[in-house]
């Protein structure tokens, strides 16, 4: 392949005049526009025949990576297999081309569907009932932070405005709260990873609407005194909120219901499936305990006693934070990942989410720094390469997976150590998988002693190589126009 020719953009192929179209004759007379609304100079497409269109964007989807291209152990974003029966069901003509505003009774099939997921969600989490209204993990969080608020609000106490989130929390724990109105009070983590219930205690007071928590956390540790932190909380009044990120290696385990939370999300693009590579699509369903069912938001989907479906609005609900019913498509998608398992095999999926990290972690323990022993969850963390003396750091590591043909783990998350390198196999990666990227990993780390420069300057086999990432970061180039005037500076 001439991969300088197909890495080119479509507007360095461009040619002036040159056409891989003709528009049919316009039989219709030509209508006059208000000046306000036209262009004032041309616009600038690129001019180009069909066949290098083709190939052109063809080429570009090919420079994309995803798990159907490959191995992608992305830390904290559990980007597992989406079996294919999933998108047959979500692309079903009687459910794609629904219309979001058709009447409850023509689309009792699609209420039905709903209803089933929510309920099945609610068996998972140990909820009361769930909403699958937020189109996001993020914006479950907020949505959930909403419901809590709106509790306090309903029992007249006013004065609980602060949320307490660990220190190993994902970032969008604090931005949540904060967009909900709340303040951030940050609790400390002990050695081991856990949240450092000492530091927890002195924090509650009648001021805490609720405590965020991740279990098992950020870093793949299960949080074993979760009995007694769910009890410190909801004796200061406030109540604990489960963020769902990590709810994959709990499938057939534990329940967080169980645990003591009041609130959860669950990301369903994660746990239950959906391709959300790259920013989308998404789903973040919100459960609550019993009792806080009336405060979820509108509308809600509920089984009426005729057997039949409908579509409510409550009083009591924190109001709407969605356009209609959330992201079904991801919805069809999860619930066909749920039949599809069944109740006897989703209980294997958090077992093997954990075989499948601890080998890896113990494989490769060797070579990469394990700053807490023991065993994990659904993932772990490095702190980067054991032998520091070479210069190679954990972003260098990352690119050189590239040239690999792998998706690079999360890397500088959490923000404990200082070199964090965050690998998460998920259940549905073979042993071969798993072996061959732990040798490709090893190989990494002979290359960064044996050859140190070489890993510093990868990627070398991409379509950019080793771009400077500060400039990147501070000075993008976003259009072609740019590109232009940067090469001929």
């Amino acid at each position: 392949m001439n991969r300088e020719f197909y890495s080119r953009l479509i507007f360095e192929l461009s040619r002036k005049g040159r056409r891989g179209y003709k528009h049919p004759d316009n039989h219709l007379e030509d209508v006059k526009l208000d000046n306000n609304i036209l262009r004032q100079s041309p616009l600038e497409l690129p001019e180009v025949d069909e066949p290098t269109v083709v190939r052109h964007y063809n080429n570009m989807s090919n420079n994309n990576f995803g798990v159907d291209t490959g191995f992608y152990p992305l830390g904290s974003c559990t980007m597992k297999y989406n079996p294919k029966i999933n998108e047959e069901i979500s692309a079903h003509p009687s459910f794609e081309n629904l219309h979001p505003d058709t009447p409850v009774k023509a689309v009792q099939g699609a209420l039905k569907a709903y209803h089933t997921l929510q309920t099945y969600l609610a068996e998972v989490g140990g909820m009361s009932e769930f909403t699958l209204n937020p189109y996001a993990g993020a914006h479950g969080e907020l949505t959930g932070l909403m419901v809590i608020r709106a509790y306090h609000f309903s029992r007249g106490d006013l004065k609980r405005t602060k949320v307490i989130v660990p220190d190993s929390a994902h970032g969008t724990n604090p931005a949540s709260a904060a967009v909900a109105g709340l303040s951030i009070v940050e609790v400390k983590s002990r050695p081991d990873g856990t949240v450092d219930v000492e530091d927890l205690k002195p924090l509650l007071d009648d001021s805490v609407a609720a405590m965020m928590m991740t279990n098992p956390n950020t870093l793949g540790i299960f949080e074993k005194n979760i009995p007694e932190i769910a009890e410190l909380v909801h004796a200061s009044g406030a109540l604990l909120y489960y963020d769902g990120a990590n709810l994959n290696p709990m499938l057939g385990v534990a329940r967080p219901g169980d645990m003591g939370f009041d609130v959860m999300h669950i990301n369903l693009h994660k746990t239950f499936s959906t391709p959300h590579g790259g920013g989308g699509p998404g789903s973040g369903p919100v459960g609550v305990r019993k009792g806080l069912e009336q405060f979820l938001p509108n509308p809600r989907v509920v089984k009426l006693d005729d057997g039949t479906y409908g579509v409510i609005n409550s009083d009591t609900a924190l109001g709407s934070i969605s356009s209609h019913l959330g992201n079904f498509a991801v919805q069809l998608r999860a619930l066909s990942y749920i039949l599809s398992l069944g109740k006897e095999n989703i209980k294997h999926v958090g077992p093997l989410a954990t075989l499948n990290a601890n080998y890896v972690k113990d494989k490769l323990k060797d070579a990469y720094l394990l700053p807490i022993e023991g065993v994990c969850k659904h993932e772990f963390v490095f702190d980067g390469l054991i032998d520091k003396s070479t210069g190679v750091t954990t972003l260098n590591v990352a690119k050189r997976l590239l040239d690999y043909g792998y998706h690079a783990p999360t890397i500088y998350f959490p923000l404990l150590f200082h070199e964090s390198l965050m690998i998460e196999p998920t259940e549905t990666e073979s042993l071969d998988t798993l072996d061959d990227f732990i040798s490709v990993m090893h190989k990494i780390a002979e290359e960064a002693k044996e050859n140190p420069e070489m890993v510093k300057s990868a990627p070398h086999n991409c379509p950019i190589s080793h771009p400077d990432d500060t400039e990147a970061a501070l000075h993008p180039i976003v259009n072609y126009t740019e590109l232009t005037a940067n090469k001929e500076q």
